[in-house]
């Protein structure tokens, strides 16, 4: 930072950086959003490896469990998909939408997280003096 710059200048931009961090730390670093993006992670890992070891006509649609584990967010993706290409887009967009979807979601687990620990943590302030 510049020490020409005005306070309020770099005060502004301190502010902005702890709001992202602020928002990256409630998408991906408490424990209901950490084992809800492990789920989801798992579930995209196996049904792209399904290929590899599944031969069946029914392989395909091991994709359904990503999709359903992100799906109000998903469905919106989905969506998209059928009114921009018809029923026939590219996987890198369902693939991106299910990786966009599981993170909207996680930062929604983790707001809602820190909202019941906060009435929680409250509740404690709340008891009768020691």
């Amino acid at each position: 930072m510049n020490s020409a710059q005005p306070n309020n200048a770099r005060a502004d931009r301190t502010g902005r950086t702890d709001r992202i961090r602020g928002l990256v730390r409630l998408t991906l670093a408490n424990r209901v959003s950490a084992v809800y993006l492990t789920v989801v992670g798992g579930a995209m890992a196996v049904a792209a490896a399904q290929p590899l070891f599944g031969t069946g006509p029914d392989a395909s649609l091991v994709w359904v469990w990503p999709a359903l584990f992100t799906f109000p967010a998903f469905g919106f993706v989905a969506w998209l998909g059928e009114a921009g290409w018809g029923g026939d887009a590219p996987t890198w967009f369902f693939v991106g939408g299910i990786v966009l979807s599981a993170l909207v979601q996680s930062l929604a687990l983790g707001t809602v997280w820190r909202v019941l620990r906060g009435r929680r943590d409250n509740r404690r302030h709340l008891t009768a003096a020691h």
